[in-house]
């Protein structure tokens, strides 16, 4: 067995402290029974992406790091059993060898599956889900050390509570995720979207054009950089505007109708992208210009650290997440915040913000819009709501952004924000607890499981109990 007595460290951005320690290293599954069972309390830490302290305790710590990385596609079924310490990248790429995907992916492939499944990160599209809807089998080391597997289908009254649970439940093992036959994606990025298409209509049209969009902007009232991922199927017309049937049913276990191609926008030639896979993107689109090279979200640094922007058809592992698994996406000096919206008020939302732009923006590297769709997942933002999500990604000034927050989310409030529990936020406690109409249903679960409260920290505490 492996355990240190080091500190943990600090998070990839190196604004959270982990806590003192001892950091446990296990190298089986019954080696991190063991530490679990014999542990007073203890949290599981994944690739340290959180920008909030949802991971950090002042007790004992566990990653999931040195367990084998273990991939086990079902290609008659159409799932994986994966090791929860395993990277999304890492996964995307053996199952692309089995002829299928996960239906949607975040923008870092560098993230582990446990990690970002318990604390809900998403990728973006309004039909897309956070990456967690996709687990339908988690397996977990409960406070006594003895192993527990929870099913969608079979354990359906709790397992709404079971996956995106901020570790609160037991360190998780394995994850069973559903799958869905490999698909291919082309991006393209349009720069300075006008003041006039940056609200309202303008901006539900761009939101909705494509498989997945991201908007990246300043607080100027303008957009700087639009992200068009076209998911492309085989057949004719070849690209779907916004989400393939198959996809869909897989994610949400009954048919979705795809939406016509090129419907968005159809009354304005400007405002139309390619039905044809083959067919290049226009050079304006809502008055935006094509770029002309790849570009990087955040100023300063090089389109290459990103995924392909050519317009190339190619893997949707390559395409869906911003950057490439093979570089680092930035040097981690930031901080996040993010804030989920109702989809429907997105436009209303950025407005309500923009007064504080002179404020922000010296504090800002960039800001980003995504779309998330409902799930029925009890702690997740999007629980129940089609979702919008306002981002920050803010310089590394701690202070000075916590001192600005409080009013960012006074001018959200109207539109009942929902903090993205893996980023920094300062909503009061009661505030936040008042959103998750299911926390109740999962206090009971958390009280079931874990008796003693031994995976409990400070920040869950806080927001949970």
């Amino acid at each position: 067995m492996s355990a240190s007595d080091a500190r943990p460290g600090l998070s990839w951005s190196g604004t959270v402290d982990y806590g003192p320690g001892p950091l446990h290293t296990p190298r089986t599954v019954e080696e991190l029974q063991q530490v679990v069972a014999r542990a007073e309390r203890i949290r599981a830490l994944g690739t340290r992406h959180s920008f909030s302290r949802v991971a950090a305790s002042d007790a004992d710590l566990v990653s999931l790091a040195g367990l084998p990385e273990e991939i086990e596609v079902d290609t008659a079924a159409r799932t994986v059993r994966v090791a929860a310490g395993v990277r999304y990248g890492t996964l995307a790429l053996e199952l692309a060898r089995h002829g299928l995907a996960l239906a949607n992916t975040g923008s870092l492939p560098h993230i582990s599956v446990a990690g970002a499944s318990a604390t809900g990160t998403h990728g973006s599209g309004d039909r897309n889900q956070a990456l967690a809807a996709s687990v339908r089998r988690v397996e977990l080391v409960t406070a006594s050390g003895d192993l527990l597997t929870l099913d969608r289908r079979v354990d359906a009254d709790v397992f709404g509570g079971a996956v995106l649970a901020l570790g609160a439940l037991g360190v998780a093992t394995h994850l069973t995720f559903d799958l869905v036959p490999a698909f291919d994606v082309r991006q393209r990025v349009y720069l300075e979207l006008p003041a006039e298409e940056f609200g309202g209509a303008g901006l539900d049209a761009v939101l909705a054009s494509a498989y997945s969009v991201s908007v990246f902007h300043h607080w100027d009232g303008t957009g700087a950089q639009i992200w068009v991922k076209q998911a492309v199927l085989e057949g004719d017309p070849g690209v779907v505007a916004g989400y393939p049937a198959v996809l869909a049913e897989a994610q949400s276990g009954h048919a979705v109708a795809a939406e016509p191609a090129g419907a968005v926008g159809i009354g304005r030639p400007d405002h139309a992208l390619p039905v044809d896979a083959d067919a290049p993107f226009p050079g304006t689109w809502h008055g935006a210009r094509l770029a002309a090279g790849a570009v990087h979200p955040l100023p300063g640094l090089p389109g290459d650290f990103c995924t392909d922007q050519t317009g190339t058809p190619g893997p949707s592992h390559e395409r869906l997440p911003h950057f490439r698994l093979e570089f680092t996406p930035s040097s981690g000096e930031e901080i996040q915040s993010e804030y989920y919206v109702p989809r429907a008020q997105i436009a209303d939302a950025l407005a309500a913000v923009m007064p504080l732009g002179e404020r922000i923006r010296p504090l800002l590297h960039a800001s980003e819009v995504r779309t998330v769709a409902a799930d029925d997942l009890w702690l997740s933002p999007a629980h129940d709501r089609d979702s919008a999500l306002v981002h920050f990604t803010w310089k590394q000034r701690p202070a000075e952004v916590e001192a600005l927050l409080p009013e960012v989310e006074a001018a959200l409030a109207p539109f009942s924000p929902r903090p993205h529990w893996g980023k920094v936020f300062t909503m009061p406690t009661e505030e936040v607890r008042a959103h998750y109409p299911r926390l109740a249903d999962f206090r009971s679960l958390a009280e079931r499981l874990d008796p003693g409260r031994k995976f409990r920290n400070e920040y869950v505490e806080t927001y949970l109990f």
